[in-house]
């Protein structure tokens, strides 16, 4: 056993590089099975960005399934998801470039299915008999907000709006025999999580819906992932109980019926189209992902409905649930084991892993595992979060020091923080940071109360709950209170800046195409989430004066600590000028600051070297703040005031 360097925290040499991460990782999405082969897509920062779809053959052979000038990615309410259907080979995708739906067939090039123009594709459903595919589609054609609609696609490019008139659709799904499809829809200020709708009607020949009808959910009932049985019964996630739980409509005006109720979630913020979380396998069984305590796990749920049956797999958490026979792929990861793309063969319970996020070797002892914690927050309430502390092998601390902390608020914020291995955690907590991922008040995976108990509180309950997470862990002398830091993206960057405007316990922060300007955003932010504040502040204009309040940017008086903006000159969702006038207000102000913009990157960074040079540049601020010396190389940052 070699003996450990004893170094300050923050400045240990870990393996876990910037390089590494971009280089040596990609990211996974949505998986589909057709036939004996398994899809997926698969996110390349090395490649710009790019999406590729990946085929796995039941011989073993991985290849790219459409040609590399495509990328599959939707871009419809500006986060995408359910980008690509396949069947009988025939793959259908909405292109990156145009938007538009192209099909790749074996043997043939590439087509496309959608005509050019304003219009973007997503959730795609096929019906090879009758050789049309089904999606929704978003009109940017037109002046004011663009429409949504569902729009029935012919596979030599003939086009039918099959409904319209909701501000809102998702998850069309054809039932097995094509003649009924079901559907979610909801309108403004409604967010999904709010309260959805969920529809049925028949479907002819002359690609007409007729007899449509709402089946469940409502103003305050959310429903998700409708999905249709092989034998032809329709399967819905409801949260009316308070629980997003699993539920069977039989049709004819029967009320739906509870399969498995329970204190547990196997629903999600429907953010982006195409997720899932069971499906069916066997002769009537659903193998299933459940939020128990904000942490997902695998089970299974017999034919005859009632208590759900454990899975016994090596990973703590699931995403994008699909089957087929008794085969049933998903997204994984461990809480030391990267993101997997993983069949699992239901009849002999057994499981292979099809792909790895990297294929890099990293020793777990230079890897934290995460410690599920829950503490005090405001008004009596509890939050929950999970705790990465410092690790590395080849390093102590000198006696006496605590690590500084970073305390995450993850996006959103209607979202939720999640276990399994993140490398970006672990760039952190192998140079010696703690870090903590905060479950805010909010968060998804907790039940319908905790997710609505930010409700006219953004901004208040998330940044309280963050505030009282650092506090507790320095009270528990697990941290350097003195080292307090906060960062996040989104959503998660505008808690970053309440929490420096309005609350004195940080040291230091960094925001991430953060909201600055509550007003500025519902002036430009896009159509999806136009309404979104109305809910967790308050309706406009009534509410204006709250609104104001809470914008960090008109309180810059009240920030007195060093913070660095990393921002996406392209984002549509947090416009640069939201961080461009924080910046200015902080230069004038004579307070450290660093601004980083990126050209060509929207919400969320895609491109190696910008992913790369955020990480590094994050740390690099950090350092100067405190005082250390990383042991990376880094460019240096410019920081204003300093």
């Amino acid at each position: 056993m070699t003996s450990r360097e004893t170094a300050p925290y923050g400045t240990w040499k870990s393996p876990v590089t910037a390089d590494l991460i971009t280089g040596g990782s990609i990211g996974f999405a949505q998986v589909e099975l057709d036939g004996e082969d398994a899809y997926w897509l698969e996110q390349r920062p090395a490649e710009d960005g790019r999406v590729a779809i990946l085929r796995r053959t039941a011989d073993g052979e991985t290849t790219e399934a459409i040609p590399t000038d495509f990328g599959a990615r939707s871009r419809v309410h500006e986060y995408g998801g359910g980008a690509f259907a396949v069947q009988g080979g025939a793959i259908f995708f909405a292109n990156t470039a145009d938007q538009r739906v192209w099909m790749a067939e074996p043997g043939s090039a590439a087509r496309p299915l959608t005509p050019e123009g304003e219009t973007r594709h997503a959730d795609i459903t096929v019906d090879g008999k009758r050789r049309w595919l089904i999606c929704v589609c978003e009109d940017h054609g037109r002046e004011g907000e663009p429409e949504n609609l569902l729009l029935l696609v012919t596979f030599d490019g003939g086009m039918a709006k099959l409904h319209r008139g909701r501000d809102f659709y998702g998850a069309p799904r054809l039932s097995p025999d094509g003649n009924r499809l079901a559907w979610i829809c909801w309108d403004h200020p409604n967010m999904p999580w709010d309260g959805t709708e969920l529809w049925v009607a028949d479907l002819g020949g002359d690609s007409r819906l007729g007899n449509a009808r709402r089946v469940a959910g409502g103003p305050t009932e959310s429903i998700f992932q409708p999905e249709w049985s092989p034998d032809g019964q329709l399967h819905f996630v409801s949260d009316r109980t308070g629980w997003w739980n699993l539920y069977r409509w039989m049709g004819k005006g029967v009320e739906a019926e509870a399969l498995c109720p329970m204190e547990a979630e196997c629903g999600q913020g429907f953010w982006q189209f195409g997720m899932a979380t069971y499906g069916f396998v066997g002769d009537g069984e659903i193998v299933m992902a459940v939020a128990e305590e904000g942490e997902w796990r695998l089970r299974r749920l017999p034919a005859e409905a009632g208590k759900l049956q454990p899975v016994d797999l090596p990973f703590a958490d699931y995403h994008g649930i699909r089957t087929k026979g008794d085969r049933v792929a998903f997204i994984a990861a461990g809480d030391r084991g990267p993101s997997s793309v993983v069949l699992y063969d239901a009849a002999a319970d057994t499981h292979q892993v099809l792909k790895q996020s990297s294929t890099l070797n990293i020793d777990p002892g230079y890897l934290s595992a995460p410690e599920a914690v829950s503490f005090p927050t405001g008004g009596g309430e509890t939050a929950h979060g999970f705790l990465y502390m410092p690790a590395n092998r080849d390093f102590v601390a000198p006696a006496g020091e605590l690590p500084p902390l970073i305390v995450k608020g993850h996006g959103g914020p209607t979202s939720q923080a999640r276990r399994g291995l993140n490398l970006k955690i672990q760039y952190w907590t192998s140079r010696g940071f703690a870090y903590l991922d905060v479950n805010y008040r909010g968060s998804t995976g907790f039940g319908t109360d905790y997710r609505r108990k930010l409700d006219g509180q953004w901004g208040v309950a998330d940044v309280e709950d963050c505030v009282a997470g650092a506090r507790w862990l320095a009270e528990q002398g697990r941290v350097d209170g003195e080292r307090l830091l906060i960062s996040g993206g989104s959503a998660g960057g505008y808690t970053v800046l309440a929490a420096l405007t309005f609350h004195d316990v940080f040291k230091a922060g960094a925001s991430h195409y953060g909201i600055g300007d509550l007003m500025a955003l519902a002036d430009d932010t896009h159509k999806f989430e136009s309404r979104y504040v109305d809910r967790l502040v308050g309706p406009l204009p009534e509410a204006e004066a709250v609104w104001r309040d809470r914008s960090p940017i008109n309180h810059t008086d009240r920030l007195d600590c060093p913070v660095i903006f990393f921002q996406g000159l392209d984002d549509k969702v947090v416009p640069p000028n939201q961080t461009e006038a924080m910046v200015a207000a902080l230069r004038t102000k004579g307070i450290p600051v660093a601004y980083v913009p990126f050209e060509g990157e929207g919400h969320g960074f895609g491109k190696a070297e910008n992913i790369k040079r955020a990480l590094e540049g994050e740390l690099y601020f950090y350092g100067r703040v405190f005082g250390f010396d990383p042991a990376d190389e880094i460019e240096p940052v410019e920081i204003e005031n300093l």
